[in-house]
């Protein structure tokens, strides 16, 4: 069986930096949850960020492998650097992932740690840009297949072809 790595607050955990969770309500996590294969986690508060916590974004003009290479920082609206937290979730999240042989994951669209499609643009305007947040870019770096919230199903079939793999 594959294991998944999922966003604690898809899983309903209240671990957002607002101190709230996401609303859970996909039969694919469902059937993951009642199967066993999900494996929970917030990089931010495995960074040693508490609940809640300020906003953080990508530094404008900048992504996440520049963050990961130490050429870019993830800062706090109130201004402080946090860059050293979301890199270390980050590298917890691997660990995680690589301790099960994790190959897929299913994060938070736009979180500056999870963001798979899209971050916002560094200025906490509420501007979007495409981008991966500092986790999901490792990742993805690994060889990890990283969906979104709005990827249930995109991620299911992947996990189905895995395993069909494995059956051969």
């Amino acid at each position: 069986m594959h294991y998944v790595l999922v966003s604690s607050c898809l899983l309903g955990n209240p671990v957002r930096y607002d101190g709230r969770s996401v609303p859970r309500g996909d039969a694919v996590l469902d059937r993951w949850l009642a199967e066993g294969r999900v494996v929970g986690v917030c990089p931010e508060v495995a960074g040693g960020m508490p609940i809640p916590r300020p906003p953080a974004e990508i530094q404008p003009g900048s992504d996440a492998p520049a963050v990961l290479a130490g050429r870019a920082r993830v800062v706090a609206v109130t201004g402080d650097d946090v860059t050293a937290q979301f890199v270390h979730g980050a590298r917890e999240a691997l660990a995680a992932a690589q301790a099960r042989g994790i190959r897929v994951a299913v994060l938070k669209e736009g979180s500056p740690s999870c963001g798979s499609g899209y971050v916002y643009d560094g200025n906490f305007s509420g501007s979007r840009q495409p981008g991966l947040g500092v986790t999901a870019a490792l990742l993805r770096g690994a060889g990890l297949q990283v969906f979104s919230e709005n990827q249930w199903a995109e991620a299911g079939d992947c996990v189905a072809a895995l395993e069909a793999e494995d059956g051969r």
